[in-house]
């Protein structure tokens, strides 16, 4: 009996890890998806202990590439709603339960 409670228990400390970036929600055109994926995925692996810091570089690297206005949020946990321009939002996961949520809104 002891041992399907151990099983149990590490079943649950396993969590599925995602390595690559997964999208949740996203209206932008492919070439700009993709450049935003990887500018996202680049942000949170050099800033991968400061989200801050992650959502500032996002948001001044894609107002550099693709015009002002843009917004980036970092984080666990967070719900939003939000007004975007169209083909302009991206909301994608990265390294397992970190979310990230771009948009453009002038």
């Amino acid at each position: 009996m002891a041992e399907i409670g151990d099983a149990k228990k590490e079943e649950e400390s396993k969590k599925i890890v995602h390595t690559y970036p997964l999208v949740r929600n996203c209206d932008m055109l492919d070439e700009m998806k993709s450049e935003a994926m990887e500018l996202c995925v680049t942000a949170c692996e050099k800033h991968a202990a400061n989200n801050e810091a992650a959502a500032r570089m996002i948001k001044e690297m894609m107002d550099k590439k693709f015009g002002p206005s843009w917004h980036a949020v970092v984080g666990e946990g967070f719900g939003f709603e939000i007004s975007y321009e169209c083909k302009s939002l991206l909301y994608m996961f990265f390294g397992g339960n970190v979310a990230i949520c771009i948009w453009k809104c002038s």
